[in-house]
């Protein structure tokens, strides 16, 4: 993760003007906002009267915008260990600046300060903590409607189109993270336990802002034909099953897993085959 590394004044980054009251700051401290834009909001002065007049996440920056009559030198960020993310230094006339924390940070609660000379003169802080959860798993053949050309490439479409799959995730926490892997494993025809780049589709991970849902595109085939007699697949008869979607989280590190029932019928070719796909 690139932080600020330059030298600072602990006391300026640590002290606190006197009387000031995080008290006056309830339902801002905990992330307050609306997430579904990808934006998480801790601090909103509407009349833009104050010092911080608004901190927010938007993406993967920390935005502080500046009221119209602070008056401050810099603005630092502070990580739940205590020590600095990053430092700021504003400019005559600047009311805006930003911290790019991308998905390599430490979740937790995040404090922002404003400061003047030797003093704190503004502080705020907002919890940044992504949640992801899957959502929705999906072929080809149901949901023709996705960008498959756009990831694969047209020519890789008409390849693959009986046997890559998407799945859907959804961030509802108040952070940003990203997907660094996927993998398929049950009953799917061909659960392939350690996929060629972590099983994701030409890229090293995919980026899911708080409150946002994005798809991720596998790389394994775990759809394609059958491998055995016994394997689970197409068929002349119904043939059903469950199998878990796997994601991997670079915030957090975990793994999660979600379960899913899957039905093949009508035919023994992944072409003509019919594959029903729900949650369990």
């Amino acid at each position: 993760m690139n932080r600020d590394q330059s030298h600072f004044n602990r006391r300026t980054v640590l002290q606190t003007a006197a009387g000031l009251s995080l008290a006056s700051l309830a339902g801002c401290l905990n992330g307050s906002g609306d997430a579904s834009d990808g934006t998480t909001t801790a601090n909103d002065d509407s009349d833009g009267q104050g010092v911080l007049n608004r901190v927010a996440l938007e993406g993967t920056s920390l935005v502080v915008e500046l009221g119209s009559e602070a008056d401050v030198e810099q603005v630092n960020l502070i990580q739940p260990n205590g020590e600095l993310f990053g430092r700021r230094e504003v400019a005559a006339g600047v009311r805006q600046v930003s911290f790019e924390i991308g998905t390599a940070y430490d979740p937790g609660e995040y404090r922002v300060l404003a400061v003047q000379g030797e003093d704190t003169v503004d502080e705020t802080s907002l919890e940044v903590r992504p949640e992801l959860e899957i959502v929705d798993v999906g072929l080809f053949r149901n949901n023709p409607d996705k960008p498959w050309d756009e990831i694969y490439g047209e020519s890789e479409t008409n390849r693959i189109k009986d046997s890559e799959a998407f799945v859907s995730v959804h961030n509802s926490g108040t952070g940003p993270d990203a997907v660094i892997s996927l993998r398929f494993s049950g009953d799917v025809p061909n659960p392939v336990e350690n996929p060629r780049n972590e099983g994701l589709y030409e890229v090293d991970e995919v980026v899911i802002p708080a409150g946002e849902t994005r798809d991720v595109y596998s790389n394994s085939l775990p759809f394609s034909a059958k491998i055995g007699d016994d394997a689970m697949g197409c068929s002349v008869d119904t043939n059903a099953g469950t199998f878990s979607a796997h994601v991997g989280s670079r915030v957090s590190g975990d793994e999660l897993s979600k379960e899913f029932n899957i039905e093949y019928s009508g035919s023994d070719t992944m072409t003509d085959c019919k594959v029903t796909i729900n949650e369990v």
